[in-house]
C-alpha cells in the first residue's frame, strides 16, 4: 500500500485510532509496539475493502461503532480528538507506527486480519462466535472475517 494515496487527514486519524485502541497495550509485557502495529494492520486491511469498511482511512476509523474509541460516549474520544503530536510519546509513536505501516516497513503482524477485541470482555462480539481467532497480541484477539 502506497502513501502517497493516503492524506495528511488519514495518517492523523489513523494514528489517533491505534492511540485510542492500543496505547495501554504498549505497556504489557505481551503487547507493546506489537499491539500498536496490529490495530494498525487492521484498519489498512479493511480499507482494502473499500465497499465494505470505507474509501479512505479516516472513514474505516471513524465508521460508527467499529473502533469504540470514536464512539461519542467512549472517554477515549475525548482524549484521541485532543491530543496532538508532542504532547505525548506514545502518541508520536503511533504517528510513527502510522506512517511505516502505510510504508510497509513492517509485516503484517495480524495475518491479514479485519476484526478485533479484547480479550478481557465478559460478553464478545457477536461476530466472534464459533471463531477461531488469526492472533492473540497483547489483550487483543485479532480475526480474520
Amino acid at each position: 500500500m502506497n502513501t502517497t494515496k493516503h492524506t495528511e487527514h488519514d495518517i492523523d486519524i489513523l494514528a489517533r485510532t491505534i492511540y485510542g485502541e492500543a496505547r495501554g497495550e504498549y505497556f504489557r509485557n505481551d503487547g507493546g509496539i506489537a499491539s500498536l502495529i496490529c490495530v494498525a494492520n487492521v484498519i489498512v486491511n479493511r480499507a482494502k475493502q473499500p465497499k465494505r469498511y470505507g474509501e479512505t482511512l479516516a472513514k474505516v476509523c471513524k465508521r460508527p461503532y467499529q473502533f469504540s474509541c470514536w464512539n461519542r460516549n467512549d472517554p477515549n474520544c475525548v482524549i484521541i480528538s485532543r491530543v496532538q503530536q508532542g504532547d505525548d510519546k506514545i502518541f508520536d509513536l503511533c504517528l510513527n507506527v502510522a506512517e511505516n505501516v502505510l510504508k510497509e516497513q513492517w509485516p503484517d503482524l495480524t495475518e491479514g486480519s479485519n476484526h478485533y477485541h479484547a480479550s478481557w470482555m465478559k460478553v464478545y462480539p457477536a461476530w466472534s462466535i464459533d471463531r477461531v481467532p488469526t492472533k492473540r497480541i497483547g489483550q487483543h484477539l485479532f480475526y480474520t472475517l
